[in-house]
């Protein structure tokens, strides 16, 4: 099962490293739901790992994180809602 969990997390991993490189080549937006949606990916699968190979301080981060993401696509949906005039 722990092989799992690191296949698992390392797929988390990739998700956030590919974010944060593709926000630093300037092809997305840190605003942008491509970027939120790939952070929010990354923290969920690490927690999932970290549910097989616990680790407090380190599921705690990535909560914070999904919950961090989660605000970041609220706000996406509520600046497209008002920038289409609904």
């Amino acid at each position: 099962m722990e092989i799992v969990a690191n296949i698992v997390g390392n797929i988390g991993v990739v998700c956030f490293l590919a974010a944060y490189y593709l926000l630093q080549k300037g092809k997305l937006l840190h605003t942008g739901l491509t970027y939120l949606l790939l952070n929010l990916a990354g923290a969920i699968l690490l927690m999932i790992s970290l549910l097989i190979v616990w680790n407090l301080s380190a599921f705690i981060l990535e909560a914070a994180w999904a919950m961090i993401s989660i605000y970041g696509i609220i706000n996406y949906y509520k600046s497209r809602k008002t920038t289409d005039g609904r």
